[in-house]
């Protein structure tokens, strides 16, 4: 046998790769007829045994017992089938781990036994491979579990703005598994107003050398839960190159909190505490804004007539419902557009766009006669009204004004005509300028200047 297989051996001995050449005995052994050094090495087989060299050997002697299930299972299915396989093995030697490739050909040798079946066995030493593969696999397990551990929301999209990764904060965020969203265009996260104008700007993005950035730093930035609640956002992106395709990666921070903070502390900025009305700090802002324009714009300057009674009578927390009471009508009789204010102390004013004097005065009229008529309920503790009334002063803009201040004076000044005439009622301008023009004929004809 060992003459008959000697041609064979040659051949196998000549090849750089491991290769070792197998028959099924006629006892169903599975045996090696010839194989190089190389295929002893992977085996872990010594070169200088007499054993690995007495051929014909049973595979069983040269496989180690831990690889020789598998490798078996494939012989055999190669032997029935007579059609090829791979598979890959490690083998643990003295130096370490190394990792093969075999390739399992079925071949019938030429000569006098042409039916008999015979295997190939090529093995091709991938250890670099796979060991490349094992550290990418830990580097791609680490960078996983620092992902799916992150507080923020980790979208990765692709250069057709796919979702490729969502990370467990994201799912907690949007509400959507990860499973559902991956291969998903990333708009489904956007609210709708938005989504026509994303993916240009992200193939703005694509364009610019920069490589990443914080979006709409200047604004506020939603994006939409699966319940269509708007999610206020802070989103930071970047973009890396993958093989000659574009990436982009998105830290999505929840700051919903920090809104309702910040949204808190405007509204008190702006608000008067102690009635809840816009303070004269947004009064203005409203005002200077509509004097910004062209439109008309009136303003109410109202006054609580002998508010010092109330507080001297009822008491300073009397005088306080009053206010409160007063703040609540008036801004309920005011349109949407009005901005109804505190402006201090017992002194309140409404700026009235689009409304010219007369308009204006037929509405301070309305609410004049709404607290004269106690048109409203309130009361302290233990039921007692408290009855009160005002005194409501009118200006409007003239054409082309922009001086809120000189408007607010005019207004003043009416109001303080309203007082003078008896209280409980209306002033304008118009009035203002009447009763100016009456006091100066009357002061000219007593000085005998009148014709």
């Amino acid at each position: 046998m060992q003459d008959e297989r000697h041609p064979m051996q040659e051949f196998v001995d000549g090849i750089a790769a491991s290769v070792a050449i197998v028959r099924l005995s006629d006892s169903g052994e599975l045996t090696v007829t010839a194989c190089n050094d190389s295929f002893l090495d992977m085996a872990g087989v010594r070169r200088g045994g007499t054993e690995a060299r007495n051929f014909p050997i049973a595979l069983d002697a040269l496989v180690p017992s831990y690889a020789r299930h598998e490798l078996r299972e494939k012989l055999q299915e190669c032997f029935l089938s007579g059609v090829a396989h791979e598979l890959e093995q490690a083998y643990d030697l003295k130096d370490g781990t190394r990792w093969w490739r075999l390739s399992l050909k079925p071949f019938r040798p030429a000569g006098k036994d042409s039916t008999l079946l015979e295997i190939l066995i090529t093995g091709l030493d991938i250890t670099p491979k796979m060991t490349l593969t094992r550290e990418l696999e830990a580097s791609t397990s680490r960078f996983r579990s620092v992902v799916d551990a992150a507080y923020d929301a980790i979208i990765t999209i692709d250069q057709a703005q796919n979702i490729t990764l969502f990370n467990h904060a994201a799912e907690h965020l949007f509400g959507y598994g990860a499973a559902e969203m991956l291969g998903q265009p990333i708009t489904i996260l956007l609210p709708e107003a938005h989504r026509s104008s994303h993916a240009a700007r992200i193939n703005q993005f694509a364009r610019s050398p920069v490589h990443s950035r914080q979006m709409d730093e200047r604004n506020r930035v939603y994006g939409q839960h699966r319940d269509g609640t708007l999610l206020p956002v802070e989103i930071a992106i970047s973009k890396i190159n993958v093989e000659g395709f574009l990436e982009f990666t998105a830290v999505i921070r929840d700051i919903s909190d920090r809104v309702r903070l910040m949204d808190l502390l405007q509204k008190e900025a702006e608000t008067d505490q102690l009635t809840g009305l816009p303070n004269r700090r947004e009064f203005t802002e409203v005002a200077e804004n509509v004097l910004r324009t062209d439109e008309r714009l009136s303003i109410l300057m109202l006054d609580v007539d002998h508010f010092k009674k109330v507080n001297d009578t009822y008491g300073h927390d009397a005088g306080d419902e009053v206010l409160r009471v007063l703040a609540k009508v008036g801004s309920s009789v005011s349109r949407d557009m009005d901005v109804f204010a505190r402006w201090g102390g017992e002194e309140f004013a409404v700026a009235m766009p689009g409304t010219d004097i007369e308009q204006a005065r037929a509405r301070a009229e309305m609410l004049r006669a709404t607290f004269e008529s106690r048109a409203f309920t309130h009361s302290l503790p233990g039921g007692k009204a408290i009855p009160f009334t005002v005194s409501i002063g009118v200006a409007t803009r003239a054409p082309g004004e922009s001086s809120l201040d000189a408007i607010m004076k005019r207004a003043d000044q009416a109001l303080y005509r309203a007082k003078k005439g008896g209280r409980n009622r209306v002033a304008t301008e118009q009035d203002v300028s009447a009763f100016s023009a009456r006091t100066a004929r009357s002061a000219a004809r007593e000085y005998g200047f009148a014709p």
